[in-house]
């Protein structure tokens, strides 16, 4: 073992060490202290190696935010095997595919979808096993018969071992594999916690989803940082309200419209939301206002992706409203032209990071790997500027890297295009974001159907709908007689936008 190595496995030893009978994860119905979640993810690293599970080795798991998330991640990192969190949102068909990608040794589920799992590798390989995180009327093996499995050591892994494999949209209608490293976790949750100054008196609570990048890193950030993270497996504003008031909750992690809704609450009388000092992530100025009109909390505008641990850039609103953060304190970051070189401050550019925050690369894709990682730098495909204060002002996409945000959801136009037109008697179709009262960012359909063909948009919306993650599906559609073309005959769809950016018809 490197006498300098640090694993996310780590993190967990530490702690039950540490702060042995705190309160490490808090559910429902559950509480659990650092010291048995330490037992627990050293039966559940038993288990696998009885299993025969390797380092590298894939491990699926397809739940909402429960307790065994965190002992199987622990028992994975000291395996050195690999999670696949897979969002529930999913289509079967979207989440066939990541299984076919990453081909899982074992596939962990929840009871809400064991209806799904005889359809999910009906025309694949099967994994060595199926192990159901709750009760469940099948023959399933049982999370709860890991927990009493003999301990098992620690394997030799290394902090730039992968730990995770989360999928990004659709480019070019086919999800991509970002590889996450220990070190590159470790790294975030440390430089988080660092800029928002927790410690082990605050708690986290994870109402975003555990398979998203940001829910991911925020709660492996209160773990780094010894506090409490409370799981909500469903997201309910009033109740979400209460449970901060009543267990002094001090994070949460944003995207529309949860901030609004909670901020509802409030002024209903449901809740106070006095303990909350920390609300981080994206909203519009309007409620963020509104949330430090209460006076308890900062609002903490961010920058980052999947590929970059989640949390790039981060300040409070109040030192730069409207930007996206300073970089981080393990971030390098610059903005370059088109050749790669430097742009003068002011100037936007593409976003281009290194530092141990880079994702490892994407999973069995060394040619898209190299071609992101060019020059030494991860060329994240987003344009910004840096101001002479060193903000960074977040100004869109590159083409390529079209991306539309719905909820903190990543929808790639040309994935929806590509369904669209399977519809019969469409005949061209430009997928935009359009700003959306509720979601903060909409999809939008603008459709050229076939002479002759009548078609409501209800009708196209569930197509859609009925194929891809109902998240992905447009939220409004608008039917042109053309649509506006570049020299080479393309859809442009910048003058698209122009022309159609309203959420409703014009």
């Amino acid at each position: 073992m490197d006498l300098r190595n640090f694993t996310v496995y780590d993190i967990f030893k530490r702690n039950a060490r540490v702060f042995k009978k705190k309160i490490a994860i808090q559910s429902e119905d559950r509480q659990i202290t650092f010291g048995e979640l330490y037992d627990q993810v050293s039966a559940v690293s038993g288990w696998l190696a009885a299993k025969g599970i390797r380092r590298g080795d894939r491990i699926a798991v397809l739940t909402k935010n429960r307790p065994e998330f965190f002992s199987l991640t622990g028992g994975a990192a000291a395996r050195g095997a690999i999670m696949v969190p897979i969002n529930f949102r999913l289509s079967s068909e979207e989440i066939r595919h990541i299984l076919a990608d990453t081909r899982p040794e074992l596939f962990f589920f929840e009871p809400d979808f064991e209806k799904m799992v005889p359809d999910l590798f009906s025309s694949g390989a099967s994994p060595r096993d199926l192990i159901v995180l709750g009760r469940s009327g099948q023959s399933f093996t049982s999370f709860d018969s890991l927990l009493n499995h003999p301990a098992g050591k620690a394997d030799a892994v290394g902090d730039g071992d992968p730990l995770m494999i989360i999928h990004t949209a659709a480019i070019q209608g086919k999800p991509r594999g970002a590889l996450l490293s220990h070190r590159g976790l470790v790294a975030c949750s440390i430089h988080t916690l660092g800029a928002l100054s927790l410690t082990y008196d605050d708690a986290y609570l994870n109402i975003l989803p555990l398979f998203h990048i940001a829910g991911l890193m925020a709660s492996l950030t209160m773990m780094q940082a010894g506090g409490r993270n409370l799981l909500m497996s469903r997201y309910d504003p009033q109740a979400a309200g209460k449970m901060i008031d009543r267990e002094k909750v001090t994070f949460i992690g944003n995207f529309p419209p949860i901030l609004t809704q909670l901020l509802d609450a409030q002024a209903a009388g449901e809740c106070t939301l006095s303990s909350l000092k920390n609300v981080i992530g994206v909203e519009s100025p309007d409620t963020v206002k509104r949330f430090e009109n209460l006076g308890a909390g900062r609002f903490w505008l961010a920058y980052g992706q999947t590929e970059t641990m989640g949390l790039t850039c981060m300040c409070p609103n109040s030192e730069r409203p409207g930007s996206a953060g300073r970089p981080g304190l393990l971030v390098d970051l610059k903005i370059v032209d088109e050749f790669d070189r430097e742009c003068a401050a002011g100037t936007p550019g593409e976003i281009v990071i290194r530092g141990p925050l880079v994702f490892e690369g994407y999973w069995e894709d060394e040619e898209l790997t190299q071609q992101t990682f060019r020059g030494g730098w991860h060329h994240t495909g987003d344009i910004g500027r840096i101001d002479e204060e060193g903000f960074l002002w977040f100004v869109g996409r590159k083409a390529e890297k079209e991306l539309i945000k719905p909820g903190g959801e990543n929808v790639y136009p040309v994935e929806v295009e590509k369904v669209i037109m399977e519809y019969p008697g469409v005949r061209e179709v430009s997928v935009i974001g359009v700003p959306d009262p509720k979601f903060g960012e909409g999809i939008k359909a603008v459709c050229v159907l076939n002479p002759g063909v009548r078609l409501s948009e209800r009708e196209l919306i569930d197509f859609v709908a009925g194929r891809i993650a109902r998240y992905k599906k447009p939220g409004y559609v608008e039917f042109v007689d053309a649509l506006p073309k570049k020299e080479d005959g393309s859809i442009d769809r910048q003058k698209v936008k122009a022309l159609y950016s309203s959420g409703h018809k014009n």
